[in-house]
């Protein structure tokens, strides 16, 4: 699993325009991925900036979800999701994840 691999598919999976208009942090255990989605086209990076959500989750875990492997509002309740910030953008997030 890497790092680069999961920044990839988020920034695939967010498109240029996803109408989200939020900042979004994925804490992971090998680093961070920011997405920018307050820009068009949508901004993807793994730089550390502050956001208007934080979702601390392993890259093991994300790309699970990323795969319909994990349920999101399963990996919440089970402790493998930690949410930090506004939780309907987390919502909104896990409906994109969920597609």
């Amino acid at each position: 699993m890497s790092l680069q691999t999961l920044t990839e598919r988020i920034s695939t999976l967010v498109g240029q325009d996803s109408g989200l208009d939020a900042t979004v942090k994925f804490d992971t255990d090998e680093g961070f991925i920011f997405v920018d989605t307050k820009q068009v086209p949508h901004v993807v990076s793994n730089e550390d900036h502050d956001a208007d959500c934080t979702l601390k989750i392993s890259t093991k875990n994300a790309l699970k979800m990323l795969d319909g492997d994990l349920n999101p509002m399963t990996a919440f309740m089970m402790g493998k999701l930690k949410i930090d910030g506004d939780m309907g953008i987390a919502m909104k997030i896990a409906q994109t994840f969920g597609s």
